[in-house]
C-alpha cells in the first residue's frame, strides 16, 4: 500500500514505516501529525486517484527529529566589476515516520 501526499508544496510518495523529510512543520519530535491532502492512493488491488484529492483518504504518521539540511553555498560573480557575494543557505526540514494509510 501506498500514497501519494502533498506537504510544502512538494509530493512525496509514502508507505507505511518509510521515514520522509518535508518542509519544517512545527510539532516536537514524537507527536503525531496527519496529512490530509492526499493525491493519489493504492492498496494493492486498485488505484484511486484524486481530483485533485483524494477526498475520505488520510495519512498519519510521527514526528521523528527536527533540524536543518547539509548547506548550500551561493557564489554570485561578475567579472571586471569587483563583485563578488558569497552567502550559504540551510533549509528547516521535519523527519515523518508514515505510520497508517487510510482510504475509507
Amino acid at each position: 500500500m501506498y500514497a501519494v501526499i502533498r506537504s510544502g508544496g512538494k509530493q512525496y510518495k509514502v508507505s507505511p514505516g518509510d521515514v520522509i523529510r518535508v518542509e519544517k512543520i512545527d510539532k516536537e519530535p514524537g507527536s503525531l501529525v496527519e496529512f490530509d491532502e492526499i493525491l493519489a492512493v493504492n492498496d494493492d488491488q486498485n488505484l484511486i486517484v484524486g481530483s485533485p484529492l483524494v477526498a475520505s483518504a488520510r495519512v498519519s504518521g510521527k514526528v521523528v527529529e527536527t533540524g536543518k539540511a547539509k548547506k548550500v553555498l551561493i557564489f554570485k560573480y561578475k567579472r571586471k566589476k569587483q563583485y563578488k557575494v558569497f552567502r550559504g543557505h540551510r533549509q528547516p526540514f521535519t523527519a515523518v515516520k508514515v505510520e497508517a494509510i487510510t482510504a475509507s
